[in-house]
């Protein structure tokens, strides 16, 4: 077996801003792993919320490497052990297992989640997410030409979040809209604009507060305003049992918690404790996209459009207009290179 990797430059189709930072473009790692005849892609989706880089993902890459493992199943099956060695470098660990999984669908000559016991066709719409943008004028602009979306993720986190969906409800009277504060409120600050969230029609608010204030977010929960959904507060499986009974639901991202099968884990687990669930991602191409997308007809909610952000996606095979994404029938996770030959890009160490 032989795994080779790239660097992927993916460029925005404009700045996106959230409370926490600025991104105009984003360096993704495309991992390939080759054996018997078949390839199987993943990407890796470094984190800067979890110290992770692209440097420290080619390290653990390399570190994976000297493991020599002989075959995929090899690779496969030692996924506890990998997240436990590079349990800061989770991002990397899903990749692997995406390009695992791929490898073997197209060995089995199967969709990946036909491996995974999901037979179900039907999935959720996307929502379609808009940065915070400070000038009302461009934001009003930015809402109608997302008009084909049904449903709008909303970044808030300053001093003008009222006007900022006042502007979006005025633009899109019938859309959808879910509010993500990426921890930048505080619980009396929740208090006072949940009410209003409310009353313009916000079907539920993500990650309202720091992700350690599980006191606040149990609060924010009982009081029943508006369903409140863990993001940062919940990474990993072992992280379910500290948020049950603290949250209504939970945002499981393959790069936070180790890939396919450990969020297929979560999906159980956050089930039986009764919460909803939503699969969210980072700006990442389809391939990154395709590897949550196998999960999706088992979840509540989907905010899957980190591809829809992109200027230039180097992978297709998902679709994404209008909020409609497309499970691929293909062998494996079901998407294709629009840009370069593998062969003539990867590194091989």
């Amino acid at each position: 077996m032989e795994i080779a990797w790239s660097r992927l430059a993916l460029r925005l189709s404009r700045p996106f801003k959230t409370s926490r930072a600025v991104r105009r473009d984003k360096e993704t790692i495309w991992v390939k792993i080759s054996d018997r005849g078949f390839e199987g892609w993943g990407e890796v989706v470094p984190m800067d919320t979890y110290g992770q880089t692209l440097q420290s993902a080619e390290r653990s890459l390399q570190e994976v490497v000297a493991r020599g493992f002989a075959t995929p199943e090899a690779l496969g099956g030692a996924l506890d052990e990998l997240c436990a060695t590079f349990q800061d470098q989770l991002a990397t660990v899903a990749g692997l297992d995406a390009a695992y999984c791929d490898w073997a669908g197209k060995a089995a000559g199967a969709p990946t989640r036909r491996l995974l016991g999901i037979y179900e066709s039907r999935i959720p719409l996307t929502s379609f997410s808009l940065g915070i943008e400070p000038d009302l004028n461009v934001l009003s602009e930015l809402v109608r030409q997302a008009a084909a979306f049904p449903i709008l993720k909303v970044k808030l986190g300053t001093d003008q979040d009222e006007a900022i969906l006042k502007t979006i409800r005025r633009e899109a009277p019938s859309a959808t809209i879910r509010v993500d504060a990426n921890m930048a409120w505080t619980v009396e600050r929740a208090l006072e604009i949940l009410p209003f969230l409310a009353e313009i029609g916000v079907e539920f608010v993500e990650q309202p507060l720091p992700a350690a204030d599980l006191e606040g977010l149990r609060r924010l929960t009982s009081e029943g305003i508006l369903p409140i959904v863990a993001d940062e507060s919940c990474v990993v499986p072992g992280d379910i049992p500290r948020v049950e009974g603290h949250v209504d639901g939970i945002n499981i991202k393959l790069s936070k918690c180790g890939g396919i099968r450990r969020a297929h884990a979560m999906i159980g687990m956050a089930r039986e404790a009764g919460l909803r669930i939503m699969l969210g991602c980072m700006v990442e191409s389809s391939l990154g996209i395709a590897a949550a997308l196998q999960l999706a007809p088992l979840v509540d909610w989907l905010d899957l459009d980190g591809h829809l952000l992109l200027a230039d996606d180097p992978f297709s095979g998902i679709g994404g207009q209008n909020g409609v994404l497309q499970l691929p029938s293909s062998p494996g996770l079901g998407v294709f290179s629009t840009f370069f030959p593998v062969s003539e890009r990867l590194i091989k160490p």
